[in-house]
């Protein structure tokens, strides 16, 4: 083979991986969904979506029905209202769903998890998800418990002195 073809073939290869790699990027970016299929939006508000991002997976039962589509402070009532866009093709979730602000794993991602209703009407655009709950912060909940075991000691300690009595 000669040196001219041996060169067209290193760059042919070395324009395939780069067409991959940025095919691999589009991919886990979650931008290559094609954005012109029928979607229709949903409401909820959380007290607090700890690090939930937009573009997030929104679950029914582990299975993908939507994304979040935007999150916003409500100036009224300062809390996040976050627009849930669901797949046309779940158009069956019941009205009275809830919605909890989950984390893949210990420390993953959060997403949104709806759990169905019994109502038989279904969500359709522009309802609102009423029944709602936050994200749990896991440095919260650590403080939480450091406080509340220092309050046991603190507690423990008084009880202690109070059973003592003065000589």
């Amino acid at each position: 083979m000669g040196q001219k073809a041996l060169e067209t073939w290193v760059g042919f290869f070395i324009l395939l991986a780069i067409a991959g790699l940025v095919m691999l990027a589009f991919q886990v970016s979650n931008l290559t969904r094609y954005q012109g299929k029928r979607t229709y939006d949903v409401t909820a508000q959380f007290d607090n979506i700890g690090d939930l991002k937009v573009r997030a997976p929104v679950t029914m039962a582990g299975v993908k029905v939507g994304q979040v589509a935007s999150i916003a402070l409500d100036p009224k009532n300062y809390r996040a209202t976050v627009i849930l866009r669901m797949d046309n093709t779940a158009h069956y979730i019941p009205n009275d769903s809830e919605a909890s602000i989950l984390t893949a794993g210990l420390l993953g991602a959060n997403y949104i998890s709806l759990t169905p209703g019994f109502a038989d009407q279904f969500l359709k655009n522009g309802d609102v998800i009423s029944e709602t709950h936050s994200a749990i912060i896991l440095e919260q909940m650590i403080g939480q418990l450091l406080f509340s075991v220092n309050k046991d000691k603190t507690a423990g300690s008084d009880s202690d002195n109070a059973n003592k009595t003065p000589n």
